[in-house]
């Protein structure tokens, strides 16, 4: 296998023992018995930054294996024990937050800023698992039954399988892997091939941490084949995966024949609704700031952004002056905003959907693609009069692609906003309040954020409803999902009980 450490990383990391390129089983470094490997490119070049090994069905039932005899031991570990081992590896990212954001910034793209930032957003829920893990609280029942004494315990639920995106490949995995260890249950991470760089540099942090062989396993190979081994093992008691609603729909099926917990963060298509209160510059920045993260690879992108009809054609003035001053770029230069999306079928893609509005009567305000600095590289797009017909409506653009469309009054925006099978996240802007509550209510959404692009972090019940996803993650309930409640009744010995 080729293992050679690219010029750039070498150069680049302080510390180059976290560009690892094999699978972590079991504590150890472990290559594909096949002889398969996948080269890992850098979006924004196209260069080769790495190589990853693709395994074989049976060394992914290995790895099931090994999570097996660790959980043994990782459970009977009191919760303040697991809490050491986790803020030891919650500081250990800490300390290599540089390197961690280069390695992100080369396999996925994001500017380093970016890439920084979600280094420390990864590691707050290392920080607060570690220690909501000392509050999995059982309670005590009243007792209906004579001489008895009723209550609940938490277990954790076993072995944990986590399947994880690439557009957040530091994060996803520790917002699953936190909560699951916290909880007592050993892991799986099953990564993007598109960035498996940022899970296996945490693997080797959590090496160092000293959480025991066999705890955090990271295994690579073709996803459908990984996540049907997973999906069909019985000893695997949870599967938690991030990404399409179209995959999540066929790994809950394959998890059904062995009724595993199962958690689910899908699509989202959110809305950006915008009152006739506002002030247009205001909210168009907001708007640009919501829409464009991550080059507008983000489930929380604002999709469809819906204006009072009263304010729209200001807006639309503001959010095109402000889009025009994003620069788009290689990542790891400086003042970029913008990277590269992930591969070139993105970039495909978000040109059938502009070309599809365009087709059916929407305007191209902005986004001439002549200036991309490289194939993987889309201009930022905005179109304006777009309808329910359009591909930028209906689907999760992924791409910097804004779509505007007015509105007339409350109760037309909200039929908008909920004509879709998501329902992930929802933006209000407005000072109105009685406009907040009505929309707050009445959006089929599991998050609303009202006046503020950011709305995520470790104590926020993260989640959808409709075809968005089942479960949360973060937040008192992010746990819940890698926990079972076990309920007790201790009767009086010699006392005569019945049902």
């Amino acid at each position: 296998m080729n293992m050679k450490l690219s010029r750039t990383l070498s150069t680049m990391l302080d510390d180059p023992r976290l560009f690892r390129q094999y699978a972590y089983v079991d504590g150890k470094w472990t290559h594909g018995d096949g002889g398969r490997e996948e080269a890992v490119q850098d979006p924004a070049t196209g260069e080769v930054i790495g190589h990853i090994p693709w395994l074989e069905a049976e060394q992914v039932s290995a790895t099931v294996d090994a999570a097996e005899a660790a959980f043994v031991h990782w459970r009977a570990l009191r919760a303040d024990e697991r809490c050491e081992r986790l803020l030891a590896w919650y500081d250990l990212l800490q300390a290599n937050r540089e390197d961690l954001a280069i390695l992100m910034t080369l396999e996925q793209g994001k500017p380093l800023p970016d890439a920084r930032g979600e280094v420390e957003y990864g590691a707050s829920f290392v920080r607060w698992f570690a220690e909501e893990g000392k509050r999995t609280f059982g309670d005590t029942i009243p007792s209906p039954i004579p001489n008895a004494t009723l209550g609940t315990l938490k277990e954790p639920v076993g072995i944990a399988a986590l399947i994880t995106p690439w557009n957040f490949p530091l994060a996803m995995i520790t917002r699953k892997a936190a909560a699951a260890m916290a909880a007592g249950c050993t892991v799986i991470v099953k990564p993007a091939g598109e960035t498996p760089f940022s899970a296996l540099a945490l693997a080797e942090l959590a090496e160092r941490a000293g959480i025991p062989a066999g705890v955090f396993n990271v295994v690579l190979g073709e996803p459908a084949e990984v996540s049907k081994v997973l999906c069909a093992e019985e000893r695997v008691k949870a599967v938690s995966f991030t990404g399409s609603t179209r995959v999540g729909r066929l790994l809950l099926e394959q998890s059904a024949n062995t009724v595993k917990r199962v958690s689910l963060e899908l699509g989202g298509n959110a809305p950006f609704i915008v009152g006739p209160d506002m002030d247009p510059r205001e909210a168009a920045l907001a708007a640009v700031a919501a829409k464009f993260q991550t080059a507008g690879q983000d489930c929380l992108a604002a999709d469809r952004i819906l204006v009072h009809e009263s304010i729209h054609d200001e807006f639309v003035e503001h959010f095109a002056e402000r889009m025009a001053a994003l620069t788009v770029g290689n990542g790891l230069e400086s003042e970029v905003d913008l990277g590269p999306l992930i591969h070139r079928q993105a970039v495909e893609k978000a040109a059938v959907i502009v070309d599809d509005a365009v087709a059916k009567g929407a305007t191209l305000v902005a986004g001439d693609q002549r200036e991309a600095p490289g194939e993987n590289f889309f201009m930022p797009v905005l179109l304006t009069g777009v309808t329910r017909d359009m591909k930028v409506w209906n689907e999760e653009t992924f791409a910097p692609v804004a779509g505007i469309t007015a509105y007339a009054d409350d109760d037309q925006v909200i039929g908008m906003a909920n004509d879709t099978e998501y329902g992930l996240a929802a933006y209000i802007y407005t000072h109105d309040i009685r406009r907040i509550w009505k929309l707050m209510r009445a959006l089929e959404y599991g998050m609303v954020s009202v006046n503020s692009v950011k709305m995520t972090g470790p104590p926020v019940p993260f989640g959808g409803v409709k075809q968005s996803g089942l479960g949360r993650e973060g937040g008192v309930t992010g746990i819940d999902e890698y926990l079972d409640t076990k309920y007790y009744c201790l009767g009086a010995l010699g006392s005569v009980s019945g049902s």
